[in-house]
């Protein structure tokens, strides 16, 4: 791809991307030069948005695969259709394709989120994949894999639970990039825009979702706090207890409850409490609540 290609591709595509510009262009490098990449970030961080727009504006397809211990060889690779195997006997007619094998044919992006759950032999298919452009498959023959086929895979730092260390062979193949949680100013322009609220009580109701989202994230007693999906439904059911409640123009007080209740909805089950943490979700958000609601403005009005 020429200069002016991926140059245009990355103004493209950034006018669908709110506060990714520094990630979209290393991954637009990276895959560009023809490289294999994992994006090492939490949930709810663009990852798979911005993936999205560089396959469809490359005009390929994204597969996506969900990594766990059931994620088998033949899953991946894919299987003879028992029925016609019956009839039949195996041939390369009753193959089905997986979806490793319909990327490598297609040219497209082989997406596997929770790379680091899939089970090593599963790994070492890819490493075929990755390495040779090719693979092996039994009664089939040798799979060629188109220029644009690329491995992306993807691995939630704060999450240790079921997953393995990648080994040094798969992890030399692969290009990286840490993916972050976006700035407040950022994350404020997502939630408006996926949520499409507007008005006054709007412009509340925003800032605040986004801030006590946040505030998930640094909470001492928190393992893994909440992506701005967290932010974006806290918003919306805010402003749909406000419709129900027919607080067109909430008190205070009345605006305050409201919140927290919708805080309780969207995000208690998105945080991640510390095992070793004796309190609980709602505990959390409490006092994230009084926090935002009772101790900020104190402190913004200490008279």
């Amino acid at each position: 791809m020429g200069e002016t290609d991926i140059t245009d591709t990355r103004r493209r595509i950034a006018s669908h991307l709110v506060g990714r510009e520094r990630e979209l262009e290393l991954a637009l490098a990276a895959v560009a030069a023809g490289r294999d990449l994992v994006l090492e970030g939490p949930p709810g961080t663009s990852k798979t948005t911005m993936l999205k727009a560089i396959t469809e504006e490359w005009g390929i397809p994204l597969l996506f695969v969900e990594g766990n211990a059931d994620l088998t060889p033949a899953k991946l690779v894919g299987h003879h259709n028992p029925a016609r195997v019956l009839r039949e006997d195996y041939s390369a007619d009753n193959f089905v394709a997986g979806p490793l094998v319909e990327a490598m044919r297609q040219g497209g992006f082989l997406y596997i989120e929770e790379f680091n759950r899939a089970p090593e032999d599963t790994l070492n298919t890819l490493l075929t994949a990755m390495a040779d452009r090719a693979v092996e498959v039994p009664r089939v023959g040798r799979v060629e894999a188109q220029p644009t086929f690329r491995v992306i895979a993807s691995m939630n730092p704060f999450d240790n639970v079921g997953t393995t260390r990648l080994s040094t062979s798969v992890s030399d193949r692969l290009n990286r990039i840490v993916v972050g949680y976006q700035d407040a100013e950022a994350e404020r322009g997502i939630v408006a825009l996926r949520t499409g609220l507007h008005g006054e009580l709007s412009e509340r109701i925003i800032p605040d979702a986004v801030a006590v989202t946040r505030a998930t994230r640094e909470h001492p007693d928190v393992r893994q706090g909440s992506s701005v999906r967290g932010a974006i439904d806290c918003a919306l059911v805010a402003h749909e207890l406000f419709e129900l409640r027919g607080l067109p123009a909430p008190t205070q007080e009345e605006y305050q409850d409201t919140v927290f209740d919708a805080m309780l909805v969207a995000l208690s089950g998105r945080i991640h409490v510390d095992e070793a943490a004796e309190t609980t979700p709602e505990r959390v958000l409490r006092e994230i609540w009084e926090d935002r609601f009772v101790l900020e403005p104190a402190r913004a009005d200490p008279g």
